[in-house]
């Protein structure tokens, strides 16, 4: 085949869908036949418009798996037909930060389907070296939430989540929930989701949070009553709102732990009281994609059915309704994930 089916971002909230050569494949590289994707947090803000503007027209698409087609010349750890899942995270591999798994610190970084062209596609070639083999008998639509699953491992890591730890986190969307899931199975307690929605708090809890909180005026109440006065040891923010990393602060107890992980636009800032940070040894650190050991953490822990994946499963749209998709997702707020079927 010379050419492939693919959704092109051709402006913000619109996806044309074209016939575009398939790509070609270096001698380090792989082709991968891409089967099924999921859209992502970060899709949406590039398909609204507020990030990655500037490399439109793109093929957006991160969240993937599929099957190896083609493989370059110098490859010799793969075979066709191996499924694969992907680290979409391409630095140079050999710099300060590549060697300490900090691959997007690279100063040549890439993301597949952010800084090029991605997964919303029925091919998609990646460096060999970041295609992951599956091994066990895991379905596609499970194995899509490798890479949303490697974010919130990394950033559990970042964190030094353990047991005993009392979290907030900050969004029961689908990484929110992955995110309680996670803090459940490194034994946090108590863990507590703040989010709007009343459909997206009961899928929290039933995902295992110990209180989920709709109303913001009670958020504080709740969290002092839950942490004996003190505070949460750990407060998580995937929403990328900048009230909200406010609030963060005055959730946290002294010498606790902040994880700024969802993205705001370009230049947000919060108001830091540097002295009481100081003396309160409060600790912050960033966090937002997986990769290296995270992405094969993620795998080994969704094919050891670590994590429950049935309410991101459920909604499943094919590539020539991807628009439909996208335009709905607001209507949509039981669907934690909706996914893009490319090839049976």
């Amino acid at each position: 085949m010379s050419t492939m089916r693919a959704a092109v971002l051709t402006a913000p909230k619109r996806f044309e869908l074209r016939d575009v050569p398939v790509p070609s494949v270096g001698p380090d590289d792989v082709l991968v036949r891409v089967t099924r994707t999921g859209i992502c947090g970060t899709d949406i803000h590039i398909f609204n418009g507020h990030y990655a503007a500037d490399q439109l027209p793109l093929i957006p698409g991160h969240e993937f798996c599929g099957t190896i087609a083609e493989m370059g010349t110098n490859v010799r750890h793969l075979a066709p037909g191996t499924r694969v899942v992907v680290d979409i995270n391409i630095g140079c591999g050999t710099c300060f930060w590549c060697r300490r798994n900090e691959v997007l610190n690279c100063a040549e970084v890439t993301q597949v389907g952010i800084g090029r062209d991605g997964a919303f596609a029925e091919f998609v070639a990646v460096p060999a070296r970041l295609a992951i083999p599956v091994e066990a008998n895991i379905a596609d639509e499970v194995l899509v939430l490798t890479e949303p699953l490697a974010c919130v491992v990394r950033a559990a890591r970042k964190a030094r989540a353990t047991f005993g730890q009392s979290v907030v986190i900050f969004g029961a969307g689908p990484i929110g929930n992955l995110h309680v899931q996670m803090m459940r199975l490194v034994g946090a307690a108590p863990i507590i989701v703040a989010d709007l929605s009343a459909e997206r708090s009961r899928m929290a809890l039933e995902a295992g949070a110990d209180a989920a909180v709709s109303d913001p005026a009670e958020l504080k109440k709740t969290v002092l009553r839950m942490t004996g006065g003190r505070g949460a040891d750990l407060v998580v923010e995937s929403v990328g709102n900048r009230k909200l990393y406010e609030q963060a602060f005055d959730l946290t107890r002294r010498g606790g732990h902040i994880a700024f992980f969802g993205i705001t636009s370009r230049g947000e800032t919060v108001p830091l009281d540097i002295l009481r940070t100081v003396l309160e040894e409060t600790s912050l650190k960033g966090s937002v994609a997986g990769m290296g050991e995270d992405m094969h953490d993620a795998l080994t822990l969704l094919s050891h059915g670590r994590f429950r994946t049935d309410d991101f499963t459920k909604a499943s749209y094919s590539l020539e309704n991807i628009q439909a998709a996208f335009d709905t997702l607001g209507e949509r707020p039981h669907d934690l994930k909706t996914q893009i079927a490319i090839a049976a």
